[in-house]
């Protein structure tokens, strides 16, 4: 009954919303590396932290309004220390990312997206013209915002909060 209950309200929420609640096979295809080279597509990151609430972070380490919101992110790792917090940089230089990372304290997984945010299937998908991009999957692998651009949009808050 859980399941039928559970489809139903899945698909009434993507009939009466534009935005999607799954990412497409392409975008999880998308090759990202983590801070050891090592490479991965973006669909094994996620099955990674299957079963656990993810808020994952469009950044780049020259963007002022990225360093701007890490502040607010810092403290929604705070309130929600059971949500796993996943930095997707578009730099296109590592060593900018990884001094990035180190320079701002940011704490977190972090992964880059080598083709930065202008080209690629991830990028694409998500239609990504401005970073910071905050967006919230849920414990079931589902997009639940879609789209933030401020740390402190309360949207978050209700994302992070809210139970299956």
């Amino acid at each position: 009954m859980k399941k039928i209950a559970l489809v139903f309200i899945i698909l009434f929420v993507s009939c009466t919303n534009n935005e999607p609640i799954q990412f497409s096979e392409l975008a999880l295809e998308e090759v990202v590396f983590d801070l050891n080279k090592n490479q991965f597509e973006l669909k094994e990151v996620l099955q990674h932290f299957a079963g656990k609430k993810i808020l994952i972070d469009i950044w780049a380490s020259w963007c002022g309004d990225c360093i701007k919101g890490l502040p607010a992110v810092s403290a929604l790792q705070k309130e929600f220390p059971e949500v796993v917090f996943l930095f997707l940089s578009v730099d296109t230089g590592k060593e900018a990312w990884k001094n990035g990372i180190q320079r701002f304290q940011i704490k977190g997984k972090h992964f880059n997206l080598p083709k930065g945010m202008k080209v690629g299937a991830f990028v694409d998908f998500i239609d990504l013209s401005w970073i910071p991009r905050y967006m919230v999957i849920n414990e079931l692998g589902m997009i639940t915002l879609f789209n933030a651009t401020k740390a402190s949009d309360s949207r978050l808050q209700k994302a992070l909060k809210k139970a299956i």
